[in-house]
């Protein structure tokens, strides 16, 4: 037996492969010593040497020329990453780049999309802006992409304009019965309540020809419309500036699913690809926005269809005879957008773990952005740089070597739809998903100043709050960051009391591939703004032109002690999953998820499955065996801690911790929802915050007969639950027990 008191000590450097290629296999680490559990002089140090001068400088560099993916900069910005990772001064053992060849859309340079509205005899009366106002400096150049919708077809309609608050199939149906005739129509709706490429979808179901999208004031810049309320004077979003984002509904490469887009791998047709925006679809300013909704003829929109610009919001179609567009004036929209194949690479920088190298800590954020990005992604990229640097130096004195391997990912073509993660948890899904202990992303690390924003599945809460009890918190005298984030974002535990509110993962960023396709417990860190004091969806300039080192250094993170605070925590919850003996991965925190599910179905569904003889008794007993089985196995680590563990048991405890996650997924519970497994974070549509397979299936089946298909969907969707639960519960139970 191993004496876990013991310093571990390996083979000289100079017994080793000294190549990025050979470093990666399975010799030895370098010769280093390893503490029996977590250093906590050690964390204390790496959480001293971030630094957050060092992390403004990164972002300089990062954002100071627009990188889109698979362009120069972008190209460029993969070799920074790859020489800063494999210099020997860098500490890492290795670096290396993955490429895949992946379907991008880009607009045309030769024929620019362009909006107008025309009158009657086809004369243009007003064309919107074909690039964001003012340009210059630090905002402009030539490699600023013309505001698009990523993946929307080509196509020239035009038709009379009508307003449809933001787009979805409730909007389209209220419309709808209001008598307002939608075929062939140009729609408007502003961004918000569901995804960017749903919007298309729910239009073009009506028959509408051509979607216009906007950023609403009144939905990111707290009403504020002003060219001297907003930047460069404030952090508001200027009247001309214009979200860019992709509108394909899934994610990944789309001509290879399940696939990773090696050269080798079947593709589909891109005729034949769903997904993609079915109509023409075009994203405006809210400048533009305003002279088209302001002028709109037809009824009142309702009160919660109202927004920011000024002006009373009615629904067309068409504009107002008397207004400033002569009578029968219509929209015309002419895209040129065009589909490329183009090679988008990711870069990998590791370091292997001591003494469990085949189980890994991933770390990772995207690389590319719409235009300069400095808020999104480069605020991420900037704190994952001086982490991996911090860390590099401590392995490069051989202070320190972690017990796990960790992986250190800067992900490509992530803006396209998560293209870059995705494709690399199918090239190595079995690896992954055998292996991998957690995944850390930090995608946009600063919203704003004021407190953390964590979101992560229940076992990655326990992690979370050790850490931030343990850093102070920027701005303030004497608060922990996790005392200062309960002042604003909390909830009232069950089992804790209050606690901070740790939000769940959908699939804005990278993490979604590990949480929803391999089962792997997750989280997602920043710093963000006080909710309560404002009505932003996101921070103003997501997306356009304006988002600059500038925007970040005067009004985002003066200072930028809150990167340096995301970079403490990223850092510190990072330690703590690599060097810790037992993984901090609390596994009981699922019982309250379960639990508050289970209730809300017994509440609001209970009566509605019983009239259909559908009982939730196996259910509960399920929720019950795994309390159960968590509770025992929280005591038995209790246990063990108190001891000195015997090492493969501390391994079969570990796995047991780390696997949890995966026993939630059944691949074919959701057929129709591409790569979503996890039975408790799928989509939820149904209007009850239960189990979402179960919430779903209700509601489909909510208006059917007895003994429908639907009600036969809701029994399944029960069992697969159920199942997993079991599964779950299982898992936890000693390795022996069957």
């Amino acid at each position: 037996m191993v004496n876990w008191t013991q310093r571990l000590i390996y083979k000289e450097p100079s017994q080793l492969a000294k190549t990025p290629q050979d470093a990666g296999t399975d010799s030895p680490a370098p010769s280093v010593s390893v503490p029996q559990d977590l250093d906590l002089e050690l964390l204390e140090t790496v959480m001293g040497q971030l630094d957050a001068n060092r992390i403004r400088e990164n972002l300089r560099e990062l954002s100071k020329e627009p990188h889109l993916a698979t362009t120069p900069r972008d190209e460029a910005l993969v070799q920074l990453l790859l020489q800063r990772w494999q210099d020997p001064e860098s500490g890492l053992d290795s670096a290396r780049t993955s490429e895949y060849e992946v379907l991008l859309s880009f607009p045309s340079q030769e024929q620019p999309n362009h909006v107008d509205v025309v009158g009657p005899t086809g004369d243009i009366i007003h064309s919107c802006r074909r690039s964001e106002e003012n340009l210059t400096g630090e905002q402009g150049g030539p490699d600023v992409v013309p505001p698009y919708a990523a993946y929307a077809p080509p196509g020239s309609p035009q038709g009379l304009l009508v307003y449809a608050n933001q787009g979805t199939e409730e909007d389209f149906m209220w419309l709808s019965n209001q008598g307002i005739q939608l075929q062939d129509t140009i729609v408007l709706t502003r961004y918000g309540g569901i995804g960017r490429g749903a919007k298309a979808v729910n239009a073009a179901q009506h028959r509408v020809a051509g979607l216009l999208v906007y950023t609403d004031p009144g939905d990111i810049n707290d009403g504020k419309s002003l060219p001297n309320e907003t930047f460069p004077h404030s952090w508001g979003l200027p009247p001309s500036g214009v979200e860019r984002g992709s509108y394909f509904e899934y994610f990944g490469d789309p001509l290879t699913p399940y696939l990773p887009a090696n050269p080798s791998s079947f593709r589909l047709d891109p005729a034949n690809v769903s997904g993609f925006p079915p109509i023409p679809t075009q994203p405006i300013g809210f400048e533009d926005a305003k002279i088209l909704l302001c002028n709109l003829q037809g009824i009142l929109a309702p009160a919660a269809w109202q927004g920011g610009l000024g002006c009373d919001y009615r629904l067309g179609p068409g504009f107002q005879p008397d207004g400033i567009f002569p009578a029968g004036s219509q929209v015309n929209m002419s895209i040129y957008n065009r589909l490329e194949l183009r090679n988008s690479s990711n870069v990998l920088g590791i370091i292997r773990g001591a003494v469990e190298p085949d189980r890994y800590v991933l770390y990772g954020n995207h690389r590319d952005s719409w235009v300069h990005g400095a808020v999104d992604p480069s605020s991420g990229t900037a704190v994952l740089l001086e982490l991996s640097r911090v860390l590099g130096t401590l392995l490069k004195k051989g202070t320190w070597r972690p017990r796990r391997s960790v992986v250190f990912a800067s992900w490509g073509a992530e803006e396209f739809g998560l293209i870059g993660s995705t494709e690399f948890t199918e090239e190595f899904f079995s690896k992954l998903q055998e292996r991998t202990v957690a995944y850390i992303n930090v995608d946009i690390s600063v919203f704003a100043n004021v407190t953390l924003r964590a979101q992560g599945t229940p076992p990655v809460q326990s992690v979370i709050f050790s850490a931030t009890k343990q850093i102070p918190a920027p701005g303030t005298s004497s608060l922990s960051i996790y005392d200062n984030w309960i002042r604003y974002t909390n909830r009232s535990s069950p089992v804790y009391g209050l606690v901070p509110s740790l939000g769940t993962l959908g699939a804005g960023s990278d993490y979604a591939p590990f949480v929803h396709f391999l089962g792997i417990s997750s989280m997602d860190l920043a710093y963000n703004y006080d909710r309560s004091k404002t009505s932003a969806r996101i921070y103003p300039t997501y997306h356009t032109a304006f988002d600059t080192f500038d925007y970040v250094d005067k009004f985002v993170d003066p200072g930028f002690s809150s990167h340096q605070a995301v970079a403490r925590t990223a850092g510190s919850v990072l330690l703590r999953l690599s060097d810790s003996l037992f993984l901090p991965l609390n596994v009981s925190d699922y019982s309250e998820t379960l639990r508050s599910f289970l209730q809300a179905a017994q509440q609001h569904l209970g009566a509605l499955l019983k009239q259909h003889s559908i009982s939730l008794g196996p259910l509960v007993t399920a929720v019950e065996k795994f309390e159960g089985a968590a509770t025992v196995l929280g005591q038995h680590i209790s246990t063990m801690q108190k001891g000195t563990p015997d090492p493969l048991q501390v391994r079969m405890l570990n796995d047991q911790l780390m696997l949890l996650e995966r026993t939630f997924l059944n691949s074919r519970a959701f057929p129709e929802e591409r790569y979503y497994s996890h039975v408790l974070w799928a989509p939820r549509t149904g209007s009850v915050a239960t189990f979402p397979g179960l919430s779903n299936a209700c509601s489909r089946a909510t208006n059917t007969g007895a003994g429908s298909a639907a009600w036969a969907e809701v029994q399944r969707q029960l069992s697969i639950l159920v199942a997993a639960l079991e599964n779950a519960a299982a898992t936890l139970r000693p390795v022996a027990d069957l």
